[in-house]
């Protein structure tokens, strides 16, 4: 197996959501979540949202939208950070939930 492109590190919030997802929504997200750090490329798994610095984790699991928002930290080794997650019903996401995601990036290269 190739290495992956990226190390993934799920920050408290994100752990819990991960956690709180029916098995089969979780294992679904953990596939995509592999397909990607092993460099499959698709817009419907692994998005850049508008022209923030966050990206989200997709995953579709009966009917629901999974999202896992996250950041890149390539300092010293290149990380994706995974800030929170949440269940989407409609298509937009959150401004509330993208400003969330930057305000933590923050808070994370201000103690670094």
């Amino acid at each position: 197996m190739d290495k992956p492109l990226f190390r993934l590190i799920a920050l408290e919030d994100a752990q819990s959501f991960l956690e709180s997802l029916p098995d089969k929504a979780r294992e679904k997200m953990l596939y995509n979540i592999r397909k990607v750090r092993f460099g499959v490329k698709d817009k419907d798994i692994f998005k850049k949202l508008g022209d923030t610095e966050i990206w989200e984790f997709r995953t579709i699991w009966e009917g629901l939208a999974y999202r896992l928002f996250a950041f890149w930290d390539k300092d010293n080794e290149t990380l994706v950070v995974a800030t929170h997650g949440i269940v989407k019903k409609k298509q937009k996401t959150p401004k509330g939930e993208i400003d969330r995601a930057l305000s933590i990036r923050k808070q994370w290269f201000d103690q670094k």
